[in-house]
């Protein structure tokens, strides 16, 4: 996972007329929570918090929040964008205590493609998650999920259960067998089988 740091300043005063002033002068309202201590309030410079929020990672980036000199190990939960503007207005940030287990959206990635027949044969992925939850320790948080077409032929299924997840992760969904991608058929391929004739059946003695 990938990991940052953050500037932040307490915020003492609460409320949208509190919110409001800070926003005017290009800070963005934040809080952290969990680990059992209460709720903190902060405030974030928004030209920082733009561009981390432009790597594309952000929801999936550690960021240690350096309150004033006083650091907190966190991960975003949500972020609120203004509805005209698309400006950040809030962010809720959760805080990582020792030994916790989360909850995270982790990316997966496809390889061996050049090793797929049904690749090979003009096939597509289709890929049905592009992330997986999964429940793992804070401090050891996936970057990604790697897996693997070699085989996949058409019309295979990759479902939750035959990917090899590392060693203290598993699924935040256990009530099914999920699917994450399937290899589907070029439209050719889809265009042929369409045109050819169906044998009549025999007839009957």
């Amino acid at each position: 996972m990938s990991e940052a740091t953050l500037k932040a300043t307490p915020r003492d005063g609460v409320g949208k007329g509190a919110s409001r002033a800070l926003r005017r002068n290009g800070r963005v309202p934040a809080v952290i929570y969990g680990a059992g201590l209460p709720a903190t309030g902060i405030h974030i410079e928004e030209k920082l918090l733009v561009k981390a929020l432009s790597n594309g990672h952000f929801m999936n980036t550690r960021f240690a929040i350096d309150i004033d000199g006083r650091v907190e190990q966190t991960l975003p939960r949500d972020v609120q964008f203004h509805v005209v503007t698309d400006r950040p207005i809030h962010v809720d940030f959760l805080r990582l205590g020792a030994g916790s287990r989360i909850t995270v959206a982790v990316p997966v990635r496809f390889v061996d493609e050049d090793k797929s027949p049904g690749i090979k044969r003009g096939a597509t992925i289709n890929v049905v998650r592009h992330e997986i939850e999964l429940i793992c320790d804070a401090d050891n948080i996936p970057d990604e999920i790697v897996i693997s077409l070699e085989g996949r032929d058409v019309p295979d299924s990759i479902h939750i259960s035959s990917v090899k997840l590392p060693e203290g992760v598993v699924s935040a969904i256990t009530d099914r067998d999920f699917t994450i991608a399937t290899i589907a058929a070029p439209s050719a391929m889809r265009s042929a089988e369409d045109a050819a004739p169906v044998e009549a059946p025999a007839p009957k003695s």
